[in-house]
């Protein structure tokens, strides 16, 4: 019987060790981001924590991020939004951007749209608990929704051509679709101009949200409609 040899043993990787994933302490820039909301922020970012990794919501790897990369970075496009609009969160998943969103924009009404069940009672769950009054959670796919809103959000969802196409629907003449990309954001723009004219899209914005305020601001696209 041969006996491994001490190279052949496989050693742990020490990146992947529970203690180099620490939650990111709150930057200083999320009081001015919250403003009153502040709490409410600080008790959705323990949630994340605590919930995120089992149900899938965010990885441990985005635990030092955690506020910079997801909370903030969806919280600033709030910015976009102005009183009284009602906003629907497409694939919200972990409630981003649509929860920092709300919490940063009180004054408007958003709808988080998750089709997996146990994603969207966490949701519920989280808009109970932190007092979400201007927020409703809808277990649907976009297509199923049957509702039209001012302004449609999406993170991480697909690439833009296919997300207009799942979006465009769900938003009224007029109104606008806001994703959240990074440094493709051009080619994705470039890639959706032949859906112009069928979608009735007016145009294509890149916007910078945040800029001023964080370190890296959120690239969107702004795509209104006709």
């Amino acid at each position: 019987m041969n006996s491994a040899k001490s190279d052949d043993v496989k050693k742990p990787d020490l990146a992947l060790a529970p203690e180099n994933f620490q939650p990111e302490t709150e930057p200083a820039i999320a009081v001015e981001i919250f403003g009153a909301g502040i709490e409410k922020a600080r008790a959705y970012a323990a949630a994340l924590v605590r919930d995120g990794d089992e149900l899938g919501l965010l990885g441990p790897r985005e635990m030092p991020k955690l506020w910079t990369r997801h909370i903030l970075n969806s919280a600033v496009v709030a910015e976009l939004v102005s009183p009284g609009k009602k906003v629907a969160d497409v694939g919200s998943g972990a409630g981003l951007p649509g929860i920092p969103m709300a919490i940063a924009q009180p004054q408007a009404q958003f709808v988080l749209i998750e089709p997996m069940e146990r994603r969207s009672t966490w949701l519920q769950q989280q808009v109970s608990e932190l007092g979400l009054d201007n927020v409703r959670v809808l277990r649907a796919r976009a297509e199923e929704v049957g509702e039209v809103f001012d302004m449609v959000t999406a993170r991480a969802v697909s690439a833009l051509p296919k997300l207009l196409k799942m979006t465009v629907p769900l938003t009224r003449d007029g109104g606008q679709i806001i994703a959240l990309k990074g440094s493709k954001a051009a080619d994705e723009i470039e890639d959706s101009k032949k859906l112009q004219k069928k979608l009735k899209i007016a145009g294509f914005e890149i916007v910078r949200a945040g800029e001023g305020r964080l370190a890296e601001p959120t690239t969107v696209v702004r795509t209104t409609l006709v």
